[in-house]
């Protein structure tokens, strides 16, 4: 289990545009299709990694708070499936039925996406104003697997909750920790 840090892409960078295939619907979906009202969440997972088995109910807990409050929740996958067949596109079709997925889980194949976001990680977490403007990118909150923190996704919240409700956003913020992508 690789700790890999995010890469902090900088404060301010407009959202990069995408249109990826989401597992759950077989429907293909840019950026501005998914984009919220108030802001949106882009999100980096994969199926195996133990760090994104750790949160993953926080993460559905937080897509089930915000999504309401005009939150876009997005879900990309850009792990390497020939060496890693269990991030496979059915596969992930799967692990979002298994953990009730509200929001799109999208394949990147090409791995561009996660090279546009300089995404580093499972889970890497990048929060967007509605001027698609990053706010936020870093952790969840301070939980690992192991460390005996519960999960509480305070940071992540705390910035969820500064687009929502107009509130400043500390821009001091700690990158997530998890599984490196899997480059091919």
């Amino acid at each position: 289990m690789a700790r890999t840090p995010s890469n902090m892409l900088p404060l301010g960078t407009i959202a990069p545009e995408f249109h990826l295939k989401d597992t759950n619907s077989n429907y293909s979906y840019s950026f501005a299709d998914l984009k919220g009202a108030k802001g949106t969440l882009v999100m980096f997972i994969c199926n195996h990694c133990p760090f994104v088995h750790h949160v993953i109910e926080e993460i559905i807990r937080i897509s089930n708070d915000y999504r309401v409050q005009g939150l876009g929740i997005i879900a990309i996958s850009s792990n390497d499936i020939v060496n890693y067949p269990q991030d496979a596109p059915e596969l992930m079709t799967e692990f979002a039925f298994q953990h009730n997925f509200e929001f799109p889980y999208l394949f990147d194949a090409t791995q561009e996406v996660a090279k546009a976001y300089d995404a580093a990680c499972t889970p890497d977490f990048y929060l967007f104003d509605n001027q698609d403007k990053l706010v936020y990118r870093g952790q969840l909150d301070d939980s690992r697997p192991g460390n005996g923190i519960p999960l509480s996704g305070s940071d992540l919240r705390g910035a969820i909750d500064g687009v929502i409700y107009n509130r400043s956003i500390n821009p001091n913020q700690k990158p997530s920790l998890g599984c490196n992508i899997k480059w091919r």
